[in-house]
C-alpha cells in the first residue's frame, strides 16, 4: 500500500507539473519509448523554448527510462525530477535540456560535469562532444550510473566518484562546465579549470533561493548572466561545509508570496524572483493588488497545459506539527480539465531526508467567477517531513486565477507525537 500510495503522489506531481493530462504509460508501453520521448520534447521542451537541433535530437535518441530505477520508469518521460535514491533525482528533462543548450556543446568540446547523478546528462552530452568527465560524490550513484553508461554504449564518458568541488584537475582545462547541483557560491577549482573563454551553466544560491546562471570566463575571472530561478539539490561534500546561509526547518516560510520582488530573466522577461517552474503567469501591478502594489495573474486556455509556480522550504515534522496557509485569491471563468477532475486549489507536497514523497496536503478549490477573497487553510506535516515543495496556480484547470499575500505560520508539534 505504501508504494502505491507513493506512486499516486509522483503521478499527481507530474500532472500539475508537466502540465499534462495522461495516463501513466505501462511498462509495455516503454517498448516504444521514441514515441515517448518525442512527444515529451515536443511539448515540453521545443514548446518551452529549446531551439539547438542537435540538443534536441539528442534528448530524442536519449533513453531515459534507463537512466532511472525500475519503480519509476513509468514516469520516465514526464517533465518532471523523479527520485534516484540517496536523497538525489534525475534533473526534468527541460532542465537538461536548456542547460545543455546554454553551453553551446560543440563536436571538439571537453566537458566537466559535476553531479553525475544517473548518467543521464552525461548521455546526452555524449553525442554533442568530443569527451565528456562527470564527477559523483555518491559511490553508489557512480558506480550504477557507470555501469548504465558502458552498457549502453557511451565511449567517450569518463566518470570518477569523488567531491565535484574540487573538480578533476588531471583533465582539465575544459571547454564547458556543467553543475547539476548548487553550491552557495561557485568553487574556486572549477573556475580555474574552465578554459579562458569557456563556458560555465550553474545553479547558485541559498538552499531554496537559486539562479541558473551562464557564465563565461573572461581574463580569468567569471561574467555571469541570470537565466533563470530554479531549484536543484545542494551540491555537498565541501561546498556544503562552506555554506553561510542555511535555511531554518522549525521556521518555514514562502519567500516572495506577495510579489513584490522581480527579477528579468535572459530574454528580458519579467519573473518572480524565488519562483521556479512559472508557466503561464503574468505580473500585474496596480492598485487593486490586495497587499502591496502586484500580483499574479495566471491565466490559460487549453484544459491539461501547466499553469503554475512551484517554491520549495525547509520543515521539520518533529517540531512543527501543522501549517496555516494565509493568501488572497479571485478568479474568472475557473473550470477543471474535465468534470471528474478535482479543482484547483494551491497543494504542498512534503519529501523525507532523502527526497522521496511522503504526503500531500492542499487548501481551497477554486472554480468559477468571484472577486478577492482572503482565504485560510491548515495543512498536516507528516512526522518524517524533512523539505516541502508549495506548487500554486490552475494547474491544468482553465480560466484565470489570481493570487497574492501568500504565508505560512506554524504550529508547534507537541511532545506526545
Amino acid at each position: 500500500m505504501m508504494a502505491a500510495k507513493r506512486t499516486s503522489l509522483i503521478v499527481a506531481i507530474a500532472a500539475a507539473c508537466c502540465g499534462i493530462a495522461f495516463a501513466a504509460p505501462s511498462a509495455q508501453s516503454l517498448r516504444d519509448w521514441r514515441r515517448l520521448a518525442g512527444e515529451m520534447v515536443d511539448k515540453e521542451i521545443v514548446a518551452a523554448g529549446v531551439k539547438n537541433e542537435r540538443v534536441i535530437k539528442a534528448m530524442r535518441d536519449t533513453p531515459r527510462h534507463e537512466f532511472v530505477p525500475p519503480g519509476e520508469r513509468d514516469h520516465a518521460y514526464l517533465d518532471m525530477a523523479l527520485p534516484i535514491g540517496n536523497g538525489q533525482t534525475i534533473s526534468p528533462p527541460f532542465v537538461v535540456a536548456s542547460m545543455t543548450e546554454a553551453i553551446d556543446p560543440k563536436p571538439g568540446d571537453r566537458v566537466l560535469e559535476i553531479g553525475t547523478g544517473s548518467g543521464y546528462q552525461a548521455a546526452i552530452l555524449s553525442p554533442l562532444v568530443s569527451d565528456v568527465y562527470t564527477i559523483e560524490i555518491v559511490d553508489s550513484l557512480s558506480a550504477r550510473a557507470t555501469r548504465a553508461l558502458k552498457r549502453l554504449g557511451y565511449k567517450n564518458v569518463h566518470t570518477r566518484a569523488g567531491d565535484g568541488y574540487k573538480g578533476w584537475p588531471e583533465a582539465a582545462p575544459f571547454d564547458k562546465i556543467i553543475v547539476t547541483c548548487s553550491p552557495e557560491e561557485v568553487p574556486k577549482p572549477l573556475v580555474e579549470q574552465l578554459k579562458e573563454g569557456g563556458l560555465m551553466v550553474v545553479p547558485v544560491g541559498e538552499r531554496y533561493r537559486q539562479t541558473l546562471y551562464l557564465m563565461r570566463k573572461t581574463g580569468g575571472k567569471l561574467k555571469s548572466e541570470a537565466l533563470r530561478a530554479t531549484l536543484f539539490v545542494p551540491m555537498t561534500g565541501e561546498a556544503e561545509s562552506e555554506r553561510k546561509i542555511k535555511p531554518d526547518p522549525k521556521k518555514p516560510q514562502i519567500y516572495n508570496g506577495s510579489f513584490e520582488e522581480v527579477v528579468r530573466n535572459s530574454e528580458g522577461k519579467q519573473e518572480l524572483a524565488g519562483w521556479h517552474y512559472q508557466r503561464q503567469l503574468t505580473l500585474k501591478s496596480d492598485t487593486s493588488a490586495p497587499d502591496g502594489k502586484n500580483y499574479v495573474i495566471f491565466h490559460n486556455t487549453e484544459a491539461g497545459r501547466g499553469c503554475h509556480a512551484l517554491q520549495g522550504f525547509a520543515i521539520d515534522g518533529r517540531t512543527v506539527s501543522t501549517l496555516e496557509l494565509h493568501f488572497q485569491a479571485s478568479g474568472d471563468n475557473i473550470a477543471p480539465q474535465s468534470k471528474s477532475d478535482e479543482l484547483p486549489r494551491i497543494i504542498i507536497t512534503f519529501y523525507d531526508d532523502h527526497r522521496g514523497t511522503i504526503g500531500e496536503e492542499s487548501v481551497g478549490g477554486f472554480s468559477g467567477t468571484f472577486p478577492w477573497r482572503a482565504e485560510t487553510g491548515r495543512v498536516r506535516v507528516p512526522l518524517k517531513a524533512r523539505e516541502a515543495i508549495i506548487r500554486i496556480g490552475l494547474l491544468g484547470a482553465t480560466g484565470e486565477l489570481s493570487l497574492d499575500d501568500l504565508q505560512l505560520t506554524t504550529v508547534r508539534a507537541k511532545l506526545t507525537r
